[in-house]
């Protein structure tokens, strides 16, 4: 990327680690058979899938046999819900603060005529326990709720969801795709029955991501995909075998320096939040206690954030999720949180990683200080 650019969007994708990609490329060129062949050559590829394989499910709590690839973590979510389908059951409840690929794929279930609850949140973008807990009835097949919000960094409590679930005989998919590789997970401890993530998220490759699936879980997914009968007929066609490696190597790396990235990397989001908050009138949305070290977002009122991010021309943040960035409607996240759609869209995701320097944090406090008051109506 240019260096004149301050990339601060990490939550919508992050940069191939270099690592990463040195672990990647012998398996484009070098080692590049089939993993489903017989041969001599297929069967070392598929050791190696074992392997990294192996190593992931071992980060993340769990057995490698419990582990679905997918080509990311839409699919992984689609697989999920879908997978279901048929059951006896007829009730799924979400959170209306969910990604669009969990309300999305939900909106299409219920066209089928299953019925779909949209638990609210507060104004600072958490569940109500006790209110989420009487919505799940024994009527209830599947409870999604995400570990992290993608636009705000609020972290939901997910082992207290889970209990709240299986006490009614439920399932609960955990749409994990801003928390692995940032925070550490044990699948085990979370008590989740299905999770999804994605490797481009903690400086992996693009298109791979997967699907965990509790012991017995998986038997009842009916594929969206068949073919070759891949995966144990879970998702058949020819495994993305450089993806999978680049994924299990990106997960090894965020686990070994998690602790020092959270510690220099909060640290800059703090001194971000506090620069931009001396500006009059703006406010931070969505808890300041439980969420992500890396994520911030802010409003700036009386200032639309589409001039805001074209007036900053070389610093890259965001309006909202990536998949909702295309459009200038306001974020369905902040709205379910109570903003207004004026207050949402003059709001900023701010997302900082690995490369996110202290001189870059000053340089767009600066920078955004000098906006506002330009552009503010």
């Amino acid at each position: 990327m240019d260096s004149n650019f301050i990339y601060l969007d990490y939550n919508a994708t992050t940069p191939v680690d270099e690592r990463v990609l040195e672990t990647m490329l012998p398996f484009f060129s070098q080692s590049y058979a089939n993993p489903s062949g017989s041969h001599l050559q297929s069967l070392s590829i598929a050791d190696s899938v074992e392997q990294y394989t192996e190593d992931m499910a071992d980060l993340l709590g769990t057995r490698a046999s419990n582990i679905v690839y997918t080509s990311g973590a839409t699919e992984a979510v689609n697989l999920a819900i879908k997978g279901l389908l048929p059951a006896a059951r007829k009730h799924i409840l979400t959170v209306a603060s969910e990604h669009k690929a969990v309300l999305h794929t939900c909106e299409a279930i219920a066209a089928l005529g299953y019925q779909v609850s949209f638990l609210p949140v507060g104004a600072d973008g958490m569940i109500d326990l006790e209110q989420l807990a009487a919505a799940i009835t024994s009527e209830t097949l599947l409870v999604c709720v995400m570990l992290v919000n993608n636009e705000t960094g609020v972290i939901h409590p997910i082992r207290q969801i889970a209990a709240a679930a299986h006490r009614q005989g439920a399932l609960l998919l955990c749409d994990a795709t801003q928390a692995v590789g940032k925070v550490r997970i044990d699948v085990r401890d979370l008590d989740v029955d299905m999770m999804a993530f994605s490797a481009h998220k903690f400086y992996g490759p693009k298109g791979i991501g997967g699907l965990y699936c509790a012991d017995g879980v998986r038997k009842k997914l009916s594929p969206l995909i068949h073919g070759g009968g891949q995966q144990g007929k879970a998702r058949s066609g020819t495994l993305n075998v450089p993806g999978i490696v680049g994924m299990g190597k990106a997960l090894s790396l965020a686990m070994a320096q998690l602790q020092a990235d959270e510690t220099r990397i909060g640290g800059l989001r703090d001194l971000l939040e506090d620069g931009l908050l001396q500006i009059v009138g703006t406010f931070r949305n969505g808890t300041a206690q439980h969420r992500l070290y890396n994520t911030s977002n802010i409003c700036f009122p009386g200032v639309l954030s589409e001039q805001l991010i074209r007036d900053l021309g070389t610093i890259s943040v965001s309006s909202g999720s990536a998949c909702s960035a295309v459009t200038s409607r306001p974020s369905h996240v902040l709205q379910a949180m109570g903003l207004s759609d004026s207050e949402a869209l003059s709001s900023l995701r701010f997302s900082l990683g690995r490369s996110t320097t202290e001189a870059e944090i000053r340089s767009v406090i600066d920078r955004i200080t000098q906006s506002v008051s330009k552009l503010r109506y």
